[in-house]
């Protein structure tokens, strides 16, 4: 199943959990909550993996993704 899209099961879990990131960053109903705690509650226990894996996903670190003005 995976491997005819081309990613493993490890890859579509990770790519899951990085969108998930995302819309918690970018939703003004978590704009109260740190990057640590929503790396926390999309499964990542190490920040600095959180943070780098995000930057190489989307081309941008946490921090500027949630600068973005939001739409409410």
């Amino acid at each position: 199943m995976f491997e005819s899209a081309g990613s493993t099961f490890s890859e579509f879990v990770l790519g899951q959990r990085l969108a998930r990131a995302h819309h918690l960053l970018t939703d003004p109903r978590h704009s109260r909550s740190t990057i640590g705690t929503i790396a926390f509650e999309v499964g990542f226990g190490d920040l600095s993996y959180f943070n780098r894996t995000f930057r190489r996903h989307y081309g941008a670190t946490p921090s500027d993704i949630r600068a973005v003005p939001r739409r409410s």
